[in-house]
């Protein structure tokens, strides 16, 4: 895959192992995917992609420090980190792999937070705490939320003029929380009607982000997107995440 982005992102994350010393290490990132219970807990709602199975959430360890990714190709690896660096991004597998090792290594160094998903009910209060900080920063906004996340939609929905897109087609014509969900070929009508765009992280895996880094306001949510946003400077939230 090539894409400025990811471009952007590998010479960031290459100047870091550099930087560390890292690539003269023998350094070795396992992933593993996670079952819906070990990556979001026992949450009272069981709408999430993570428990209804659409997506799993890959993990890689990096001196036991742990970074997550969403993915709907997942699978095992092990390797050095320098193999992890050059890997030829060409699709969800190898990118869940990157990512979620980036997550770890910039957590263990210090240079991020948030690598692992929040569990139970957090969800729930991050929703809450989301629309704050919308509210609190951008004021009564025309919101784009792209990516399904039920709680964020049902928040968002009683509190602002809101347009949602997900690239999933069991979603995709269905109404959430008053919302008819839209899929990807509404996502630029969306972005052009929109005052702020609330994005999932999961775009950085499924190589559509180029498309969301615009000139208005975007924020990006949630564990997939800790460590890039940290390398480009993208505006992210996540509130519960560990």
């Amino acid at each position: 895959m090539k894409t400025k982005t990811y471009d952007n992102i590998r010479e960031e994350f290459t100047k870091i192992i550099k930087n560390y010393d890292l690539d003269s290490e023998p350094v070795v990132v396992t992933a593993v995917p996670l079952s819906a219970e070990e990556a979001i807990g026992n949450p009272e709602d069981r709408d999430y992609p993570l428990v209804t199975g659409k997506e799993r959430m890959m993990q890689a360890e990096f001196r036991g420090t742990l970074g997550q990714a969403f993915t709907d190709m997942y699978g095992n690896f092990s390797g050095q980190l320098s193999d992890i660096v050059a890997m030829d991004l060409e699709n969800n597998f190898r990118r869940a792999i990157f990512i979620s090792s980036l997550n770890a290594v910039l957590k263990s160094l210090g240079l991020t937070t948030k690598t692992q998903h929040c569990r139970d009910e957090e969800p729930k209060l991050c929703s809450h705490e989301l629309v704050k900080h919308i509210k609190g920063k951008y004021g009564d906004v025309r919101v784009a939320l792209v990516g399904f996340q039920p709680r964020l939609l049902e928040a968002l929905s009683q509190r602002f003029e809101l347009r949602a897109t997900d690239m999933d087609k069991a979603n995709i014509g269905t109404e959430k929380s008053g919302i008819v969900i839209g899929g990807p070929d509404r996502t630029e009508e969306n972005l052009d009607w929109c005052d702020l765009a609330l994005v999932t992280g999961t775009t950085v895996v499924n190589n559509t982000i180029d498309q969301f880094i615009i000139s208005k306001p975007v924020i990006f949510y949630g564990v997939t997107i800790s460590g890039v946003a940290r390398l480009l400077g993208l505006t992210h939230f996540c509130h519960y995440g560990h």
